[in-house]
């Protein structure tokens, strides 16, 4: 959901510029500085961008850039002889000093150097300037593109490393059964005149073994592996469901770790970890 896009656009003796910047949000939050003279259509500017930006804490500029060389703003002349006259009139009955600097102080009273006449938008001047608009929201939805497909990239590199490590587990898994079992009985030779029914053995290890299987859990996690894969090729307004497809995951590779008691195999849930944790910190800046 970051990125950045900006486009200026020129008009006669002006040079419209948008800019616009955006961060992660669950939903849209926009925000706008407008100059006065396109403020009438702030909500023509949010629809515009609202329609192509669906979530992200945007903040959004659009102001003017007056060529060099432009006429002067008038000097209210008469004005300022009417400042000049009842300043001068003031000073003579109170006895407060004039101005050290006549100048600079009546070129600051109201309305000296304002302009009068008042600028109104044309179709011609809006036309360019919702031209500037659409080009920043194109180009921060091309920079966007660009980091999702570095995200993209990140993301298949985690998901393999996970399968990897999940194929890793295998062999530790079909060893720890006759581990399990030689650790049971080694317990039971220890201790003085024990006698014990060798099937009820067997079956009582089979029970303790079952539940400590992990089947269930290799097969969901392969199965939201792959679809997480699915999901991002599904193309953009994915974030939320990878988001969710990564907490399921975090279940299946949780279990996983619980159910190990081998430490080869819990070494490389804590790794499936690390991995996963890389996935969903990322996750947040998909939209």
């Amino acid at each position: 959901m970051t990125g950045y896009g900006k486009a200026v656009v020129a008009y006669k003796n002006k040079k419209i510029h948008a800019e616009l910047k955006s961060l992660n949000s669950k939903q849209l939050d926009l925000m706008t500085r407008i100059a006065p003279l396109y403020r009438e259509k702030e909500m023509e500017i949010r629809q515009t961008i609202a329609k192509v930006l669906e979530r992200g804490k945007v903040d959004f500029a659009l102001w003017i850039e007056q060529a060099e060389g432009l006429e002067p703003t008038p000097v209210n002349g008469a004005l300022m002889e009417n400042y000049y006259r009842q300043l001068k009139n003031i000073s003579q009955k109170t006895g407060i000093p004039e101005p050290q600097d006549w100048m600079y102080t009546l070129t600051r009273m109201p309305d000296v150097l304002t302009k009068t006449d008042i600028e109104e938008l044309s179709d011609e001047e809006w036309a360019a300037a919702h031209k500037a608009v659409e080009g920043a929201v194109k180009a921060l939805v091309d920079f966007r593109m660009q980091e999702g497909a570095a995200l993209e990239k990140k993301f298949t590199e985690k998901i393999d490393n996970i399968e990897r490590l999940l194929a890793e587990i295998e062999p530790y898994e079909k060893q720890r059964v006759e581990k399990i079992r030689q650790r049971i009985v080694d317990g039971l030779m220890q201790i003085p005149g024990v006698e014990y029914d060798k099937n009820r053995l067997e079956q009582e290890l089979i029970y303790y073994i079952e539940k400590l299987d992990i089947s269930e859990e290799k097969q969901r996690l392969t199965n939201h592996l792959k679809y997480f894969r699915e999901t991002m090729a599904n193309g953009q307004g994915q974030g939320k469901k990878l988001g969710f497809i990564a907490q399921e995951m975090g279940r299946e590779i949780n279990t996983t770790g619980s159910k190990s008691n081998q430490a080869e195999m819990q070494n490389l849930v804590v790794q499936m970890k690390d991995e996963l944790e890389q996935i969903k910190e990322q996750v947040l800046n998909v939209l």
